[in-house]
């Protein structure tokens, strides 16, 4: 089975999501923006969201974990919690 790590940020906006991800473009690091914006608990640990299996998430989420490129920020996301930044750390098949 699939499986696969990866960390997010959580906020109300898609404005605030776009402001977000450039900032991580721009050199911060997205662990301390996701510390300090996130509306998840995961924040305080930076986003980090695990390992985790296909339908562990949300479909929003799987689409992107499982097919996107590793190691770059994707989004906005939109999930019925709000709008996401999401990178994939690891995965395998």
């Amino acid at each position: 089975m699939a499986r696969a790590s990866a960390r997010h940020i959580l906020v109300e906006t898609e404005e605030q999501c776009e402001n977000l991800k450039k900032q991580i473009a721009g050199g911060t690091d997205f662990a301390e923006v996701a510390k300090e914006h996130s509306k998840c608990p995961s924040g305080k640990s930076g986003g980090d969201l695990g390992e985790f299996g296909k339908g562990q998430m949300v479909p929003e989420f799987d689409k992107v974990v499982f097919n996107d490129e590793l190691n770059m920020v994707h989004g906005p996301i939109k999930t019925q919690f709000g709008y996401h930044l999401l990178e994939t750390t690891s995965r395998s098949d």
